[in-house]
């Protein structure tokens, strides 16, 4: 649900799984075929479970991280993981890369860009759940396109703040 001032997106464990089922659709309707799914760590990393298994291919997993301050509010600088985590053999061929949204668009353009540099890999396109409009890059693939740029409360972040005690104390209840 947008707030009527556009500041925020609240979505629910349902709506998370229903967008993600539509984007599913939506690459599948392309009548693109890939070989293999390379998720972002940590937002790319449900919708590309969810994909691999809707479409029956290997994941892969990269871990990314930027938003360090204020409570991961304020993107700082660009963490790209060296090594991409994969069940076997390498990254190659038609690659579908996966986040939950384009925010900023800066990750996902780094992350593109270092791809396009490998030479195993002879397609590559995106998938997002959200795009945002200040984002300075537009996925192959997304379900909503945000113009209010809102900042999005996905379901897990409930987790976020929650430790094993807080969690010991809710499920004793």
């Amino acid at each position: 649900m947008l707030t009527d001032d556009g500041k925020h997106l609240y979505v629910s464990w349902d709506e998370y799984h229903l967008l993600t089922e539509r984007l599913a659709l939506k690459i599948h309707n392309s009548g693109w075929a890939f070989d293999q799914i390379l998720c972002l760590a940590r937002g790319g990393m449900r919708p590309g479970d969810i994909l691999s298994r809707v479409f029956d291919k290997p994941l892969a997993i990269m871990s990314t991280s930027s938003y360090r301050a204020e409570a991961g509010t304020i993107q700082g600088r660009l963490d790209m993981a060296k090594y991409i985590t994969m069940p076997k053999g390498e990254l190659a061929g038609r690659v579908l890369l996966v986040d939950d949204l384009a925010d900023s668009g800066v990750t996902l353009k780094a992350v593109v860009d270092r791809l396009r540099g490998m030479p195993a890999i002879t397609e590559l396109r995106s998938a997002v759940i959200w795009t945002k409009a200040v984002s300075s890059y537009t996925p192959d693939y997304y379900v909503e396109a945000l113009a209010t740029s809102p900042w999005i409360h996905q379901p897990f972040e409930e987790y976020d703040a929650l430790r094993p005690e807080g969690l010991a104390k809710k499920l004793s209840v």
